[in-house]
């Protein structure tokens, strides 16, 4: 009995396999945006029947807001990758790039998460909280290593990574995007000469003769 209970409960391999097909479908859908970014567009995309897709995700609010979630918890996975990186500021960079990814299916599905993910809801809530900490980390590491500027937080950083992606909404922004966060990320960097000013032993001072 026990076993059989187990075991309706457990979803199907095929059926984890679609789920997973729309997800993917649906962040290439809606990233592209436009009059396309339809569940029909979705389902074609993934392979699979409309009905499927409704039957995983009974509403338009649904698969976005899995689609949503799903983003952020690869960018969490992703983060934990990459702090075994060589270079802390170049995970930093790869971590902040993947983003823009990120935030151009957020944007083409800005209209239906306008209430999920207001200030104070549940899933900004969930977002905020594992994107600061995965970005944290990233930071923690290259300041510890001498090389980023310890006065900004990992709430700043992601403000200003947002700030730059969300001013551009023409076609073709993610690549000013990318080119500005190169700018920003070198910007913060321990110059040179600020690195052997602080190695250097601070000099006494001289002193007076009797």
């Amino acid at each position: 009995m026990d076993d059989q209970t187990d075991h309706t409960r457990k979803p199907r391999a095929d059926a984890v396999r679609n789920r997973e097909r729309v997800l993917e479908a649906a962040k290439t859908v809606f990233s592209a945006g436009g009059p396309e970014a339809s569940l029909e567009a979705v389902a074609k995309r993934a392979g699979v029947g409309i009905g499927t897709l409704y039957r995983h995700f009974p509403t338009r609010e649904d698969l976005f807001e899995a689609v949503y979630r799903r983003e952020v918890e690869q960018l969490s996975e992703l983060a934990e990758q990459l702090k075994n990186a060589k270079d802390p500021v170049d995970a930093l960079r790869r971590w902040l790039r993947s983003n823009v990814e990120f935030v151009a299916t957020k944007k083409g599905m800005v209209a239906a998460l306008a209430l999920a993910v207001q200030s104070g809801s549940e899933l900004h809530a969930f977002s905020f909280d594992r994107l600061t900490k995965a970005i944290g980390s990233l930071l923690d590491r290259a300041v510890a290593a001498g090389e980023m500027r310890a006065d900004i937080s990992p709430e700043d950083l992601l403000r200003a990574f947002f700030g730059m992606c969300y001013i551009h909404d023409q076609p073709g922004w993610q690549s000013t995007a990318l080119r500005l966060l190169d700018v920003f990320v070198d910007g913060l960097r321990v110059q040179p000469e600020s690195k052997a000013r602080a190695a250097r032993p601070a000099k006494s001072a001289p002193r007076r003769k009797r």
